[in-house]
């Protein structure tokens, strides 16, 4: 029997090993198995299939087997196979994107003796003390290199190591790790001998005979109360016996506790073992939520989801901000769970999990289950595991990777938010859309999707007009509250008047005076991190830049240093111009970190907070900053796009959005759609309780159509205008594109390669391929790029397509001078 199995490496298809008979029956496909490759090498991979073994071929075998269970399911690994052919990546990249750390075994170099070596005193003395000191380590277990630094503590260990591995007595061996260890507590329970009613009474009189034994007694009393042991010997069931742990135990006696317990272990009379426990929190569900009635605009839209569903797979739910969206997942999921099928809710960012969770763990208690980046390894493998068991969660609520994760019999997957960008995989491959995945995944499942947002992407919109997706509207805020009021204030013409020395229009400043001073709260919108985009020599214009990428440095006051946003890497601020030598240096526009403190200057009244990258670094950061806003702790936030993604905030009255054009006027032509979307969903934050919220939106552009279509909320309008310009110059959803990037880092080397790719591939696509091109940050980490871009229309075979540019791709690394290059594709690039 042989096993094709697949790799976490970057290489085309899977590895064939021999399935040896002691393994045959307990392996099967999706099973995990450690396999070596070239000499030394072992690496952990997936079973993809079976197979009868060929004759003739002498296939190397299967080392071991990891798990007692298949860790992955056949629509599993189905669903890998689709990726890496439809986004042109390796199965190796798909696994490693999919499986969390704790599931990936580790090859790791570990020094071991020789099987003919023997170490003892007479060979001793031909080794130095360190020598000696490595070699009776190793006659103990074979051991990595830094744990045996750390074990001897002496200067030389290397270059001992080298000297024994030349000589022969010690050798190289690659030992698999696993980093996932289940999380144990400590129990205490009584020793064997002590376990009838007899000897329970003759020790506890013993104890009790003695003063110096008081705290024993006190402690087993206490186990035995805990434990509900009378009650075990009374009925004579052990069923009945509770489990009691060394720190449950600890506090129940207090102090004492800890040296009465050794006491009584020493005596045998109570024992101590390890249990597994588990690390996933559980929520608890409120009575009532469940039963709480929708709007009879948002029953309309549950009713016509679910006949939606009769005709179509995927249904878009076209709602206003602030419509009630979430209390409609919420009954389409109740009914999934009734027909007994599992649910997958999709979120973009990590930062909305937390108001989600908190909601939807009130309403479904221990059925919820989390699964994002941001938790620990551990609790990510301890969920993967339990999905695969009985107990599976029937709700997973997660970001993009939570796609990946074991469904048994999945219903229903709302994709919330489905326009966001962060849905797109960017680096490394598989560079896939959680969106379009979800999609598939369901088709395979036989599920259905439904696709929630105030602001459609305008593929989905597309797919939607046409008849290929259900279509849903509900355009009535919950309570019938109004939408915001946007005004637009026009930061050109109030420059020119010299009204404008803070980044705060007059009316934004007096609004948002207004709204703290009532106890209310204001959001502000600043799409840049950091305390200023760049610095600037005032007499020559001289800007830093990062020496391993082309862009110029952010400047970070708390760190008081200059950032590249691409790399991370960190400079120090120069104290003159290196050009010039003036040391007068100036920092040039606004990000989150000066809005912050200009908030600090102009609003006394402020308990300010910021949203960003480098203030939610942490899963508990994030979460605070959340729940100090929510509960008023503080009254203004400051945040990148992070706060426009669907955070349900009661008492925010006034958000302001500090600078449009910087959306409008970016080198891309999704620019408008993605400037509406991100001005239409911050603006949604404001007025979602009660009353009519106000929105300051401060542009030099006021006559901007998307302006305007951004105060009417006229996403229609948009809609038609963005189509007709992206049918003019054939842009997607017209037609399908892939990127095509080469890096290398020598520039004259990818350049070469990018204009002898566009020939190999122009005789296929004609005037369809654009390019090579620098893109507009054409050095990231000190590798050139350039890229090729191809417009495909929809009619032409996809096979066919990623046949050619495979191909053109493999014959330009074969080129003499070539091998080096780096080539992938981002099939559907945002």
């Amino acid at each position: 029997m042989l096993a094709d199995v697949v790799l976490p490496l970057a290489v085309p298809g899977a590895y064939t090993y021999h399935l040896p008979k002691s393994m045959e029956g307990q392996v099967s496909v999706g099973s995990r198995v450690v396999v070596p490759l070239g000499k030394s090498k072992r690496y952990t991979g997936i079973v993809i299939r079976l197979l009868e073994e060929a004759k003739d071929i002498d296939y190397k075998d299967i080392e071991e087997l990891v798990d007692d269970r298949p860790l992955l399911l056949q629509s599993q690994i189905d669903l890998w196979r689709w990726i890496a052919n439809y986004y042109m990546c390796y199965p190796g990249e798909v696994m490693k994107a999919a499986l969390p750390s704790g599931l990936k075994l580790e090859s790791e170099t570990c020094y071991t003796l020789s099987e003919d070596f023997v170490f003892d005193d007479e060979t001793a003395e031909n080794y130095s003390e360190t020598e000696c000191l490595i070699l009776k380590s190793l006659s103990v277990e074979a051991k990595k290199l830094n744990d045996i630094r750390k074990e001897i503590q002496k200067i030389g260990v290397i270059a001992a190591i080298r000297r024994l591995t030349e000589s022969g007595a010690v050798e190289v061996a690659e030992k698999v790790s696993q980093s996932f260890k289940a999380k144990t507590e400590l129990h205490v329970r009584l020793g064997e001998q002590y376990q009838s009613e007899e000897s329970l009474s003759t020790i506890l009189d013993m104890l009790a005979a003695s003063k110096r034994t008081q705290n024993q007694e006190n402690l087993l009393l206490a186990y035995l109360e805990l434990s509900s042991y009378s009650t075990v010997l009374t009925l004579k069931n052990e069923n009945l016996l509770k489990l009691v742990s060394k720190k449950q135990l600890i506090d129940r006696v207090g102090p004492g506790g800890e040296s009465a317990l050794s006491s009584l272990k020493k005596k045998g009379i109570l024992e101590t073992y390890n249990v597994e426990v588990g690390r996933l929190k559980s929520h608890k569900a409120l009575p009532g939520l469940l039963e709480r009635p929708l709007s009879k605009e948002q029953d309309q839209a549950r009713r016509e989801i679910l006949d939606g569903f009769e005709k179509n797979d995927v249904v878009l739910l076209h709602g206003v901000t602030s419509s009630g969206k979430t209390e409609v997942y919420i009954k389409l999921i109740e009914k999934t769970l009734q027909e007994g099928k599992q649910v997958l809710y999709l979120l973009p960012e990590i930062a909305l999990t937390t108001q989600i969770t908190t909601r939807l763990g009130k309403v479904f208690g221990d059925k919820l289950g989390i699964y994002h980046s941001k938790f620990p390894d551990n609790e990510r493998v301890e969920l993967w595991h339990r999905q695969l068991g009985d107990k599976a969660f029937p709700i997973i609520l997660g970001v993009r990777s939570a796609l990946f994760l074991p469904f048994k019999n999945l219903g229903l997957i709302i994709v919330d938010e489905e326009h966001e960008t962060s849905y797109k995989q960017q680096d490394p491959a598989p560079r896939y859309h959680a969106r379009d995945v979800a999609i598939v995944m369901a088709k395979q499942a036989g599920a259905k999707v439904l696709l929630g947002t105030a602001t459609p992407s305008l593929e989905s919109y597309a797919n939607a007009t046409c008849g290929k997706f259900g279509l849903v509207q509900l355009f009535t805020r919950y309570g019938e509250v109004q939408l915001p009021e946007i005004i637009v204030e026009d930061v050109k013409e109030l420059k020119r008047k010299k009204l404008m020395s803070t980044p705060f229009s007059p009316r934004l400043t007096e609004e948002i005076h207004t709204v703290l001073n009532r106890g209310e709260q204001a959001i502000l919108f600043q799409n840049r991190r950091g305390y200023s985009p760049q610095i600037e020599c005032t007499k020559c214009g001289w800007v830093p830049y990062c020496s391993r990428c082309d862009v110029a440095l952010t400047f970070h006051q708390r760190l008081n240093r200059l950032v590249c946003h691409y790399c991370g890497a960190t400079y120090e601020i120069p104290k003159s111009c290196p050009q010039c030598e003036n040391t007068e240096l100036r920092d040039i526009g606004w990000g989150t970190e000066k809005v912050e403190s200009a908030v600090e200057s102009c609003f006394s009244e402020a308990k300010v907070a910021r949203m960003d990258l480098d203030t939610t670094r942490s899963r508990a950061a994030y979460e605070g900053i959340i729940s100090d806003f929510q509960r008023g702790k503080t009254n203004l936030l400051v945040g990148t796009q992070m706060i426009t993604k669907g955070l349900d905030f009661d008492r925010v009255s006034v958000v302001g959005i500090l600078n449009a054009d910087q959306m409008l006027n970016m080198c891309d032509y999704r620019a408008h759609e993605r400037a509406f979307q991100m001005m239409a969903q911050v603006a949604g934050r404001a007025g979602r309780r009660g009353k009519q919220g106000k929105v300051i939106l401060q542009t030099r552009q006021p006559d901007s159509p998307i302006v305007k279509q951004v105060v009417t909320n006229d996403y229609e309008s948009m809609f038609l205008c963005e189509m007709a310009d992206r049918r003019m110059f054939r842009y997607p959803p017209i037609v399908r594109m892939i990127t095509i990037y080469l890096k290398h880092k020598n520039e004259d080397i990818v350049s070469k390669a990018s204009f002898a790719l566009a020939n190999m591939l122009r005789p296929h696509f004609n005037s369809d391929i654009l390019g090579p091109d620098r893109p507009a940050v054409g050095r990231i980490q000190l590798m050139h790029i350039r890229k090729l871009m191809l417009k495909i229309d929809p009619q032409f075979s996809a096979q066919s397509i990623r046949k050619t540019l495979l191909s053109a791709r493999e014959s330009l690394l074969k080129t003499q001078g070539f091998k080096s290059l780096v080539v992938f594709f981002d099939v559907d690039p945002l």
